[in-house]
């Protein structure tokens, strides 16, 4: 005969502790490591701010080299137009010191026994002349005469060849005015005539 089992006497099964359930951040960063590969915890977030960081230096690098140049730029486009600012000012002002070599050209040559008065003319315009050109020097304008050196079309400005036996073809033969220049660029191309062969 069976013994009858007590409802109330039936074991169950004892009750699982449930797992703790991990916080939301803790999940969404466990799941980004697991994705992109990295172990989790204190490693991968050394390992992004070591990332971070070396990007960030990257950055700061190629900005500062960028602002160096800009410097750069800025203090020779300063130098520049405080050199060069003068430019056409100087252009008009060599127009005086070539007005005054004409007029030295104008006169006759010296003389024995000429008149005193045309004398002291040449000896002024020669000595006016002289101290003017020595105050455009100081300031960094220039002439140069090229006659005789080869034809330049950088600096010179060719008005007429002509057929030569005693010069060079290519070979400034004369020069109607000289070469101006400010700080070593360009002011004013002489005007010259070119020797061809004959």
């Amino acid at each position: 005969m069976t013994q009858d089992t007590d409802p109330t006497q039936v074991e169950t099964p004892a009750a699982q502790p449930a797992p703790a359930e991990q916080t939301a951040p803790e999940h969404e960063a466990a799941a980004e490591a697991a994705q992109n590969g990295q172990p989790e915890g204190p490693e991968a977030r050394i390992h992004e701010l070591e990332q971070s960081a070396a990007e960030f230096k990257e950055k700061w690098l190629r900005s500062e080299a960028e602002n160096q140049n800009l410097r750069a730029r800025a203090k020779r486009d300063l130098d520049d137009a405080r050199q060069y600012a003068v430019q056409k000012f100087a252009r008009d002002v060599v127009e005086a010191a070539e007005n005054l070599r004409r007029a030295l050209a104008s006169l006759p040559p010296a003389q024995e026994g000429e008149d005193s008065v045309l004398t002291k003319m040449r000896e002024g315009i020669e000595s006016t002349e002289r101290s003017f050109i020595s105050i455009l020097e100081r300031h960094g304008i220039k002439c140069d005469d090229p006659a005789g050196k080869p034809f330049d079309a950088n600096l010179h400005q060719a008005m007429a060849e002509q057929p030569s036996a005693e010069h060079e073809p290519g070979t400034v033969m004369q020069a109607w005015t000289p070469t101006w220049t400010l700080h070593g660029r360009l002011l004013k191309p002489a005007m010259v005539v070119v020797a061809k062969a004959s």
